[in-house]
């Protein structure tokens, strides 16, 4: 069976690179995507298995790309999980109305992060086991 992927989109270099390396050392493949239109198209290119996406980046924000990820047949099977500093009703409305299957407020703990990612995982493949 082929390594589990994530594709991490965040604005937020730092963010970015710490859910990254909290998700490689879990066990799974990793990559990185800067903004919006970048994490689409490596979303075409990679396909990978869950998509965590920050939901306030400049151009496309993270509920535009999950909209647009589930609208195509080729993507439309990809898990998300949107991450936002904005907990009100109106945005956790737009992520659930754009398909993502969770969200997760900021600040989270790094264990939370690899407990959502590990429930939202479990229905494509076994949990990858540390070595």
């Amino acid at each position: 069976m082929s390594a589990v992927q994530v594709l991490v989109a965040d604005d937020d270099a730092d963010l970015c690179a710490l859910v990254a390396e909290v998700l490689g050392r879990a066990g799974y493949t990793v990559a990185t995507a800067a903004d919006g239109a970048a994490a689409l198209a490596a979303t075409g290119r990679m396909r990978p298995d869950l998509l965590v996406l920050d939901v306030a980046m400049p151009g496309l924000d993270g509920v535009q790309v999950c909209t647009r990820v589930k609208a195509e047949a080729a993507t439309a099977g990809t898990r998300v999980l949107l991450i936002s500093s904005d907990d009100s009703d109106e945005v956790i409305r737009a992520g659930s109305a754009a398909g993502a299957e969770d969200f997760l407020i900021k600040p989270f703990s790094n264990r939370e992060l690899q407990q959502r990612v590990s429930a939202l995982l479990a229905p494509c493949s076994p949990a990858p086991t540390e070595a």
